[in-house]
């Protein structure tokens, strides 16, 4: 058994780990992933007893602390009870010698067995990596790179190990000799305590049972690979999945803002999380359980921003709403999508307070919400489908924006005018009083679209309402548009209710979606999920309807009428399935 207690490194006067709890048993495999700096390395280091710096804490192996035992005992154990294989293929073998006397060597640190004994396992460890035994005489030049990876893996393997380290094992080779290495991987990490540091989550995927995030040297989140690959709880390891590029996926990559910085009071994240509070600048959160999960955050992961249940509408004899359950994460895309007359603007517009609902409830930030007052507004703002009739035209750019802060008595004069500029900058407009003398009607369209965003974003809202924010411009404007409000999500945490009938704009820019026909939510998910699965008649033939038959949703056309009649009639009593995935 692997046990690690409150785990500290520190190099001079900065510690880079700061108290990392682990408990692994054989046969346990476990990811540590995280950006550069993280400490993955030096943890790895740490357990082998090569990081070089001031450890504290414990570390119980095989009945033994290795931060007390002397350095000629952890020698000794060091190849023959762990082994690591390490990230830089070119430095980790000697170049004067044969590849088969280094895996020798490996053995003979260990044991003294006879020469014959010795070529014969050597023999078998390369052909257990998949090498032929002629190729141990080469040198490692004469090696490619998955070659010298399966050398490695091979001088690892030689004492058979209980604690197996490896550290971006697949990171300089090309997809193919990845999937052979990985296969490799899988058969050695069988049955013994793995560790894999990457910053790969598809590996991390494929080799690990168990995956823990890593941060400024503390681990905030923990739990099964693929439950948080699907749905990370913490904002750092939201933001982790949303910048690594993986087949599955349909979002345009996200970053995360700012750098990573060592030795800050309170949370390690905190200057870089979109919805920390007064407590996280101050005090470290504890790593508690939060339903199967580890998570070190004040606000026990990613919170629920908006909430509505059970919500109703009635028009008459019209039932434009029924029965509307639907949540809203901090800093998430949700895309409402449906055909016209679906209820999706209805539903943005109970939201905003411009309709009321006949029955059901909505909370923000976990309030229920009755009346919308300023503060609702100062939190929640709507971005309108046709920009040129959403901004006045008797007011010119600087008026239109600071508007709100007016109405809302926010700030001087002075103050008013210098955050609307700095608004205006934010949505990449011009900024000079040429500009902000200008009125509607002298803009582009696209123009007066981050004009809308402009104002909109003045009063440094949660929560935006995107109701077909760029149907009415050309697919140049449209996607510099798109591209700015994801930036701007990136930026400001905001959570966006993107309302759009084109599945392939909804593609692009959510997290999840929700599926509307008749008034109710007819299949919800993760955005890859519910495309790359549709579950519902209705949503099969959208997703076939905007791929043109062919499957392939990047082929965008928007469904015809005559092909959604045909999908709504499957639905049987107006009682259509309902999909939580």
């Amino acid at each position: 058994m692997l046990r690690i207690r409150n785990l500290r490194v520190s190099f001079g006067k900065t510690e880079i780990l700061r108290g990392i709890n682990l408990d692994l048993v054989p046969g346990d495999s476990i990811s540590l992933v995280g950006e550069s700096g993280a400490g993955k390395t030096t943890l790895a280091l740490t357990l082998m007893g090569l990081h070089g710096g001031t450890a504290s804490g414990e570390i119980q192996f095989r009945e033994k602390d290795l931060l007390k035992i002397s350095a000629d005992e952890y020698r000794k154990m060091r190849g023959r009870d762990m082994a690591m294989v390490f990230q830089n293929v070119e430095d980790a073998l000697d170049p004067v010698y044969r590849v088969k006397d280094q895996i020798a060597e490996a053995i003979l640190n260990h044991s003294r067995p006879e020469t014959r004994l010795l070529d014969e396992r050597v023999s078998r460890l390369l052909s257990s990596v998949g090498l032929s035994p002629e190729k141990g005489g080469n040198y490692p030049h004469q090696l490619s790179g998955g070659e010298r990876q399966r050398v490695l893996i091979a001088m690892a393997l030689a004492n058979d190990p209980d604690l197996l380290i490896l550290d971006e094992p697949t990171a300089s080779l090309d997809a193919l000799t990845k999937a052979d290495i990985i296969r490799l991987f899988a058969s050695a990490m069988s049955g013994r305590i793995s560790l894999v540091i990457t910053h790969d989550i598809s590996l991390a995927s494929q080799l690990t049972e168990q995956m823990a995030v890593l941060y400024a040297g503390r681990i905030v989140e923990l739990g099964k690979t693929e439950d948080m690959v699907r749905n990370p709880r913490h904002p750092y390891t939201r933001g982790l999945i949303r910048s690594f590029p993986g087949m599955a996926t349909t979002k345009d990559l996200q970053g995360i803002p700012g750098q990573m910085a060592h030795g800050l009071p309170g949370c390690p994240f905190h200057r870089r999380c979109t919805q920390h509070i007064e407590i996280c600048d101050r005090l470290m959160p504890e790593l508690v359980q939060q339903d199967r999960r580890l998570i070190a955050c004040h606000r026990g992961g990613i919170v629920p921003l908006l909430q509505m249940q059970a919500l109703s509408k009635r028009f008459g004899s019209f039932a434009a709403l029924q029965g509307i359950d639907l949540t809203l994460f901090e800093g998430e895309t949700v895309a409402l999508v449906g055909e016209s007359g679906s209820g999706k603007t209805t539903l943005s517009k109970i939201i905003m307070g411009l309709y009321d609902q006949d029955a059901g409830e909505i909370r923000l930030d976990g309030k229920k919400i009755g009346k919308r007052d300023a503060q609702f507004y100062r939190m929640v703002q709507m971005i309108f489908q046709n920009p040129k009739e959403s901004v006045s035209h008797r007011m010119n750019i600087l008026d239109a924006v600071i508007e709100p802060l007016q109405v809302q008595r926010i700030g001087s004069k002075e103050e008013q005018r210098e955050r609307a500029i700095d608004t205006v900058k934010l949505v990449e407009l011009p900024h000079d009083d040429d500009f902000l003398a200008r009125y509607p009607h002298q803009l582009s369209g696209g123009e007066v679209q981050r004009v809308a965003i402009a104002r909109a974003l003045v009063l440094g809202p949660k929560l935006l309402i995107a109701d077909e924010p760029t149907s009415a411009l050309d697919p140049s404007v449209q996607a510099k548009i798109l591209k700015l409000l994801m930036n701007l999500q990136e930026k400001m945490g905001l959570a966006i209710l993107f309302v759009t009938h084109d599945i392939a704009l909804a593609r692009k820019v959510s997290d999840r979606m929700a599926v509307m026909l008749k008034g109710r939510i007819v299949e919800a998910g993760p955005t890859h999920e519910v495309l790359s699965h549709p579950t519902h008649p209705y949503t099969k033939r959208l997703v076939e309807c905007a791929s043109g038959g062919q499957g392939d949703v990047t082929r965008a056309a928007k469904p015809d009428a005559v092909a959604v009649s045909q999908a709504k009639e499957i639905i049987i009593d107006e009682k259509p399935l309902l999909v939580n995935r």
